[in-house]
């Protein structure tokens, strides 16, 4: 088993990350802990990323992941400009990730995430036992000479504390890139909740075929409560929506 508390390392992955409003506000939002404060608009964020070798990672091999969550109020990290987020839920495919981060007070459970792109359509599949819980379809574009860096804050809870910690990373977005659909295809699925209203409301969003990013060192203890609240999404139309790049990993 790795050591929880070493930083871990991944480069080139391949990930999808964006946010939305949800259809069940008052479901997301009984999701939080005591002593953190969800958004007004209690914006979800979905992450869906492939490792596909295991020289790309320095002690986790190769696996994939997805993970959703809230963002919160007075969290953000220092040079982000995306809220900072609590993990609600984290399926991945490989046992040596789901103890690392189970050891960190993350939600670890099994899953596996499927990333394909034919003809400029991504789409990007979640399963769990074999059996799709979410899909989403999304345009895509190709990497240009745009790089976009920064942390991206994400909080847990372990030994009865709530813990924070800040993810480096660094990611070549696509362009043009733009959410077609979100599908939460499972019902009975804990992960339901968190499903995006119709029409369907993009916080930020973005997708890149090369993300690396570090597990820092940590997490530690969080001291300070939340503060102030975040700037809000904007409404689009239908159930398309074009976004630029936030913070992620």
């Amino acid at each position: 088993m790795l050591d929880p508390a070493a930083p871990q390392l991944v480069v080139n992955a391949r990930v999808l990350q964006f946010s939305w409003l949800p259809a069940d506000p008052d479901a997301v939002a009984a999701i939080l802990p005591a002593g953190l404060q969800a958004r007004s608009d209690r914006q979800v964020f979905l992450c869906q990323y492939v490792v596909d070798d295991e020289c790309q990672t320095s002690g986790f091999g190769a696996y994939s992941l997805t993970y959703l969550g809230l963002s919160l109020v007075g969290m953000n990290p220092p040079d982000g400009d995306t809220p900072g987020g609590w993990w609600s839920h984290y399926l991945a495919s490989s046992p040596v990730v789901r103890q690392y981060a189970a050891a960190r007070g993350v939600p670890a459970a099994a899953g596996q995430t499927v990333l394909t792109v034919r003809g400029g359509q991504l789409t990007a599949e979640t399963r769990v036992d074999g059996r799709p819980i979410i899909r989403t379809v999304a345009r895509v574009g190709h990497t240009g000479h745009e790089v976009r860096s920064g942390h991206h804050r994400y909080l847990t809870g372990c030994g009865g504390e709530l813990t924070s910690a800040d993810y480096p990373y660094v990611a070549e977005p696509v362009s043009p890139f733009e959410i077609e659909s979100v599908e939460f295809l499972d019902p009975d699925h804990p992960v339901y909740p968190l499903r995006p209203a119709n029409p369907l409301t993009i916080g930020w969003g973005f997708y890149s075929p090369r993300v690396s990013f570090a597990y820092p060192a940590g997490p530690h203890a969080l001291d300070e409560p939340p503060t102030a609240e975040a700037a809000p999404v904007h409404q689009v139309p239908a159930r398309r929506a074009r976004s630029g790049l936030p913070s992620g990993s």
